[in-house]
């Protein structure tokens, strides 16, 4: 149940991508150049996304475990150190750059695999390199 209910979050997510334009890196780029031709559109994506979201918050705190799992697996609060900071800003540089980020990179393969695949190979590349590096 779990495999089917991530398979079918995941093909919901992309779509959504897809459908948004989040997953086009000219729209990102646009949207990121604020001093150039900005594209205010993903504000609007981005801004529709919490709705949803804060509604599933509310329904997961009253919830004593997830309805497909043992345990909600929730990441611990932290600070923010040196580690995040630098992390934050690979990634960004990174969005800014290529006009993806994972989501919409995995989701882009299906639409334009030749011209996103370069992209998604360095992003595991950096992914295996980080495991590597922080084990």
């Amino acid at each position: 149940m779990r495999v089917i209910l991530g398979l079918l979050a995941g093909t919901l997510f992309g779509a959504g991508l897809a459908i948004s334009g989040m997953a086009d890196p000219a729209r990102v780029r646009a949207f990121l150049d604020l001093f150039g031709r900005w594209d205010p559109t993903l504000a609007f994506v981005m801004g529709g996304a919490i709705v949803p979201m804060a509604i599933a918050w509310a329904i997961q705190r009253r919830l004593e475990r997830p309805l497909a799992d043992t345990a909600f697996s929730l990441p611990e609060t932290r600070g923010i150190d040196a580690r995040l900071a630098v992390g934050a800003v690979l990634f960004g540089i990174g969005w800014g750059l290529g006009g993806l980020c994972p989501g919409p990179a995995i989701a882009s393969l299906s639409l334009s695999p030749a011209a996103v695949a370069p992209f998604v190979l360095a992003m595991f590349a950096g992914m295996g390199l980080h495991r590597l590096f922080t084990r």
